[in-house]
């Protein structure tokens, strides 16, 4: 069985793991559609049980091993999935021979390089071991959000405008490949995603308002979205559960997604616990974000 709308493949189906849930969802809906996916969990970061999938823990840097692994189980495609808390440190690089001319500019990307260039770095090392990376959402396109509200609950006016202001910054952010969200609160930027990630950031924010810095009477918006030179064959932005919780603790109305382009992990759930807090969730289209 193969998944509609791509070619067959003779080869086996490898997933990189980093921390968090979404690797499991990938490697579960792998499944459903007749993969058998090998997991390559990433030490120190990969947090999930992986018994009952075939799997090896590896350091994030040990292209040698890594590689090796391909050719032992045939591997042909590779998802990239899950957080990475960390860079690999110079002295974890085990190039291959393949890879050991690209050093040089290996070592450049870690020390001065945003996220999206390791990641591009990273994408281009394991290609080099003639396997193809694929996105996650090649293999869960369910997990992507849609135009419009993603429940039952909608932005007002003023939500709408706090979401414009946050798209704004949000690009701006992600030009200088730095992160993927930002909150506004009556029409101010008060917060940018860095290197802590978007729950730290709700934190924050939250924060600012138990200090008076941010006004109690307005709620305000977090939005993420993919950074304009995206690599979109890994990490996508994604809102869960979490996020919902981060919101409520920050004292925001709502979150807005890039539709197409960002990742809705256990909607279920994420959706029922914004239900039962009175917070939106919205998916948007980037170019037009007062139109949902």
């Amino acid at each position: 069985m193969t998944f509609e709308g791509r070619p067959q493949t003779t080869g086996r189906l490898a997933i990189i793991a980093g921390g968090g849930m979404l690797p499991h969802h990938v490697a579960d809906a792998a499944r459903l559609h007749g993969e058998d996916p090998f997991i390559i969990a990433l030490s120190n970061e990969a947090d999930q049980d992986w018994t009952g999938f075939d799997h090896r823990a590896l350091g994030i840097g040990n292209f040698r091993e890594i590689t090796a692994t391909f050719r032992a189980e045939g591997i042909d495609r590779v998802v990239l999935s899950g957080g990475v808390r960390r860079r690999p440190e110079w002295r974890d690089i085990k190039p291959t021979f393949k890879t050991l001319a690209k050093v040089p500019s290996v070592l450049k990307t870690l020390l001065s390089g945003g996220d999206d260039a390791v990641l591009k770095m990273a994408i281009d090392l394991i290609e080099a071991s003639g396997a193809r990376v694929i996105g996650v959402q090649e293999i869960v396109p369910e997990l992507l959000a849609e135009v419009g509200p993603l429940g039952a609950l909608q932005p007002n006016g003023e939500d709408r405008r706090d979401i414009e202001v946050a798209v704004e910054a949000a690009v701006a952010l992600g030009r200088l490949d730095v992160g993927q969200g930002a909150v506004a609160v009556g029409g101010r930027v008060v917060a940018l995603e860095g290197p802590e990630g978007t729950d730290a950031m709700m934190r924050r924010v939250a924060q600012l308002r138990a200090d008076g810095r941010i006004s109690s009477r307005r709620k305000g918006v977090l939005v993420k979205l993919c950074k304009p030179q995206q690599e979109q064959r890994a990490d996508l932005p994604s809102v869960g559960p979490s996020t919902v919780f981060g919101a409520l603790e920050a004292g925001l109305s709502g979150i807005a997604v890039e539709a197409g382009r960002a990742l809705v992990l256990e909607r279920e759930t994420m959706l029922a616990a914004a239900a039962a807090h009175g917070i939106f969730v919205i998916g948007i289209d980037r170019t037009h974000p007062g139109d949902v």
